[in-house]
């Protein structure tokens, strides 16, 4: 492990060059994203972007987390809010 990090709901999340956020989120045993607009379940699915189950924001922009590369110091949320 090199020591980067990024943040994920203000837990660091340490990844290796090269991973993707989904995949750092993977390793750390994180396997739901949160809810997506319709209030199902976003998590890390095809691998490759075109199912768009794993959409987060990321410095608050919607990305995949799946073809985002993890970078040190990226804020990374889920799409929504809970509301519980």
């Amino acid at each position: 492990m090199t020591g980067q990090s990024f943040d994920w709901m203000g837990q660091r999340i340490p990844f290796r060059t090269g991973e993707s956020l989904a995949a750092a989120l993977d390793a750390a045993g994180i396997r739901t994203f949160g809810p997506d607009a319709l209030g199902q379940e976003t998590r890390y699915f095809c691998g490759i972007g075109a199912c768009q189950c794993c959409l987060v924001r990321v410095d608050g922009v919607v990305r995949e987390a799946c073809t985002t590369p993890a970078r040190p110091g990226l804020n990374v949320e889920a799409l929504e809010s809970r509301h519980d």
